[in-house]
């Protein structure tokens, strides 16, 4: 993987994925929560930092997109959730939201909900694997779509500077657009596998 990935120019993985096709890669990941979005956004800030005839305005760009797309896909989510919450035989896709948001970790969601209201979905679009059981927690307490709009916009804001900064931490520390795209990758891919480990140990 790595040594294909070191025939990638930002030029050539510019034209191959595409402002286009990351927007709908973040929306489908945030539909569907096994698409690695953030490596997705990370890697894209490392290929426009590496253009540097327009590094600036490429990185505004997928920041804009990044930031766009997340919001879209989760307010997607939301709308197909309180779909299933008012069906008599639920939805696959509120079905899907259960399954990937444990009693344990739902229960903190909606505590701290009440807590916190809405400032809690920032936290959760930041924390790995939290999205999803804060989402079900505002699905059970009827937030309406507008109320659920109003946290999620700042959380998808949020979410796309600190997955940029991760690209551009990786992008800065390697003249290789590769070798930045790797770190990224990396460090992206360890930040999302955190709590998974983190309950094993706490098993073990």
């Amino acid at each position: 993987m790595l040594a294909a990935a070191t025939q990638v120019t930002p030029e050539s993985t510019q034209q191959a994925v595409g402002y286009p096709s990351l927007f709908l890669l973040v929306v489908v990941g945030a539909l569907v929560p096994v698409v690695p979005t953030g490596a997705l956004v990370s890697s894209a800030a490392v290929v426009a930092l590496h253009r540097t005839d327009t590094a600036p305005f490429a990185l505004l760009v997928v920041f804009g997109v990044a930031a766009l797309a997340a919001f879209t896909g989760d307010m997607g989510l939301y709308w197909l959730g309180q779909r299933g919450m008012r069906s008599r035989n639920g939805s696959r896709w509120m079905a899907a939201i259960r399954d990937r948001a444990p009693e344990e970790r739902l229960a903190r969601a909606q505590e701290k909900l009440r807590d916190h209201g809405v400032l809690v979905l920032v936290l959760s679009r930041l924390v790995p694997a939290g999205r999803l059981p804060v989402m079900l927690a505002c699905l059970l307490a009827r937030m309406p779509l507008r109320g659920f709009a109003r946290g999620n916009l700042p959380a998808c804001v949020a979410w796309a500077v600190t997955y940029q900064l991760i690209g551009i931490l990786g992008g800065a520390l390697f003249d290789e657009p590769w070798q930045g795209v790797a770190l990224a990758v990396g460090l992206t891919l360890a930040i999302s596998a955190t709590p998974a480990l983190w309950r094993h140990l706490r098993h073990a």
